[in-house]
């Protein structure tokens, strides 16, 4: 069953003693996709997200010719068991100019610029597309470095949609910027070794970019001749549940409220969110926290004094404008909140309920549902958008303690009280 299109929170009475299984980690999930698909035998992904993004990746490989076979994972539901037989580096080949290959990334902006880097070692022409705003998320960076190495690709504006001619690889030296997105920088990064690329990172923090060092990381210790590898839970998506600590000021080490099996490679920068909790100081996008500042910034209100969160210019070419999206919701839910440059400020003070709108943006969903926990009348628009990264986030809200928080959700038109086998995106 569908969720419903305006999903009441209901609060929490009381915060209860729970520990949540997180589905793994979507970063992890479709970087681990590509290197397999270019690594030499099968290789088996243990607790790889399915959702609608890890999905779109999946379906994209298939219909490159990859053999990529799914099974269920017992121990959570949104995750698979996935088998991919590798082809050594070689990428099958793609259709003419006039009929190239089609290839859809959805919103997925791991799959767009993944896939991108992916098909210039192939032969022919693949056309890459998305959804409205996946065209209008940036790209450039990444063609300009394709285009330096030597390949074709054919976009009027350097966004998608872009025809691209496979070439093969093409040994050279290329350099990206990563101040729009580091996707930018791990597409070819993951690619680097099979096309013979030696890539430059460069933009503010490059060398410590989080994302950046995630994907190097990986490509280090990936099984590339065949075997098992096994991602581990996400971090943003967990950071929902460690907020709901904080909103009853409850700390660690001992969290009445906490993840299995929390991240520990230190490959995930939303790994520290626990860490920082409660909020006491500014906290940067580019060097703090990746998705999960935004998980922070609607806790915001509620700290004992004003906080200020910068360096979020990346979350405005994101799912939605994010910076502008979070204040104008907060704003509807009576936060003191100003936008200065890539950054906002907040002045403590109590909030109320609203009608929220979440822009087709798993993120904006989930962080307003946390709200939602404390702040009576909390109502998300469009809520199914969490399917992009967490389809069961619903569920594990609803779930009794000790797998879920025991809470109360609704179809905010009819009343009625959903059951947790009701609550998954689809």
């Amino acid at each position: 069953m569908s969720l419903p299109d305006l999903l009441e929170i209901t609060p929490l009475r009381a915060l209860p003693r729970a520990e949540i299984t997180v589905p793994g980690s979507k970063s992890l999930t479709n970087r681990a996709l590509v290197l397999a698909a270019l690594g030499v035998g099968q290789t088996t992904l243990q607790g790889a997200l399915w959702s609608e993004d890890t999905q779109v990746m999946v379906e994209a490989l298939r219909r490159l010719g990859w053999t990529v076979n799914v099974e269920a994972d017992a121990s959570e539901p949104a995750n698979r068991r996935i088998h991919v037989q590798g082809l050594g580096g070689q990428v099958p080949p793609g259709g003419s100019h006039q009929h190239p290959l089609e290839l859809f990334t959805g919103n997925a902006g791991t799959a767009a610029r993944f896939l991108t880097a992916l098909v210039c070692l192939g032969s022919g022409w693949y056309r890459l597309h998305g959804v409205p705003r996946m065209h209008e998320r940036p790209q450039a960076e990444l063609f300009t470095a394709l285009r330096s190495l030597g390949y074709r690709l054919e976009s009027p504006n350097d966004r998608l949609p872009v025809l691209i001619q496979g070439g093969g690889p093409r040994p050279g030296q290329c350099r990206v910027s990563i101040q729009e997105s580091s996707q930018f920088a791990s597409a070819l990064l993951l690619c680097a070794s099979a096309g013979g690329w030696q890539v430059s990172v460069e933009g503010a923090n490059a060398d410590e970019a989080p994302y950046v060092e995630m994907t190097r990381a990986l490509c280090g210790i990936f099984p590339r001749a065949g075997g098992n590898f096994v991602i581990e839970p996400d971090a943003s998506s967990g950071s929902y549940f460690y907020a709901v600590n904080a909103l009853w000021e409850a700390h660690g080490p001992d969290w009445p409220v906490r993840v299995r099996h929390w991240p520990a490679s230190g490959w995930q920068v939303d790994a520290r969110f626990p860490e920082l909790l409660p909020l006491r100081r500014p906290l940067s996008r580019a060097t703090d926290l990746g998705d999960s500042i935004m998980t922070a910034i609607v806790l915001a209100p509620f700290a004992r004094h004003p906080l200020a969160f910068v360096d979020l210019g990346r979350l405005r070419v994101q799912e939605c404008e994010r910076v502008q999206a979070l204040r104008t919701e907060l704003t509807k839910c009576g936060a003191v909140v100003r936008e200065k440059g890539d950054s906002l400020e907040f002045v403590p003070g109590p909030l109320h309920g609203a009608e929220i709108e979440t822009y087709q943006d798993h993120r904006m969903a989930m962080c307003f549902a946390v709200l939602g926990l404390k702040v009576p009348g909390i109502r998300l628009r469009q809520p199914a958008c969490v399917k992009k990264s967490f389809p069961n986030f619903f569920q594990k809200l609803a779930l009794p303690p000790p797998a879920g928080l025991g809470a109360v959700l609704r179809d905010a038109r009819s009343g009625r009280v959903l059951p947790p086998e009701e609550l998954t995106a689809e």
